[in-house]
């Protein structure tokens, strides 16, 4: 099966990110992560530092289980609480940059906004080698050595809190994902030569550079 649209959630530290960004500039496709938070402030007018501070004090709510593909966009922002309207606004937002055509999605649980019907492959990005997680997380965000451990748990246990919140199913459950992928194992080249073969060959476009090459 081809699929539309990949979705990815990651360990932090597992060089998702890069995966994400070089595989939709490799396809020509658009890349939507920050960028999911930048469109929820400005459609929204909250701050991304307010949304980010949601994300990561959100609880579960039994609420978020009733809301369908089609509820969210008429959900009715009084029977909300922040951290749902919050959650809401952002699967409203990427349903609609959905609609510009085929995407790769970053984090924000995108995969439960997404039309399974349209083909998503919802992918999960992990690291097991310890030492080259802790290598990257100092090299690409400049965090100091004494700090990543602290800093990694951190922002794991914020994307696990989101994600259980808002689907009431563990993040690390390998079983929620239809491909995952070990970045220590594969690297990020051999990550994202996986995650194109996904992509039917209409969706893919030749990179620019390749074609000068």
């Amino acid at each position: 099966m081809k699929f539309n649209y990949i979705a990815i959630e990651r360990e932090y530290g597992s060089g998702g990110t890069k995966i994400a960004r070089l595989l939709a500039e490799e396809c020509g496709l658009p890349f939507y992560g920050k960028e999911i938070l930048e469109e929820v402030s400005q459609k929204y007018d909250v701050s991304i530092e307010r949304i980010q501070n949601y994300e990561e004090t959100v609880t579960n709510s039994v609420r978020r289980s009733f809301f369908t593909l089609g509820q969210v966009h008429s959900a009715d922002p009084s029977m909300l609480t922040k951290e749902d309207y919050i959650f809401v606004a952002e699967q409203t937002v990427i349903c609609d940059l959905a609609a510009n055509g085929p995407a790769v999605f970053l984090g924000h649980c995108a995969s439960e906004a997404l039309d399974p019907s349209k083909g998503v492959a919802r992918v999960f990005i992990r690291c097991t080698d310890e030492a080259e997680k802790k290598k990257r997380i100092m090299t690409d965000y400049d965090i100091p050595e004494s700090e990543v451990d602290a800093v990694r748990k951190r922002y794991d246990k914020k994307r696990a809190n989101y994600y259980y919140a808002n689907t009431s199913r563990r993040w690390t459950d390998l079983t929620n994902y239809d491909v995952v992928l070990d970045s220590s194992a594969l690297g990020i080249e051999g990550c994202v030569r996986v995650l194109k073969g996904l992509l039917p060959d209409r969706v893919k476009k030749k990179n620019p550079q390749q074609e000068t090459a």
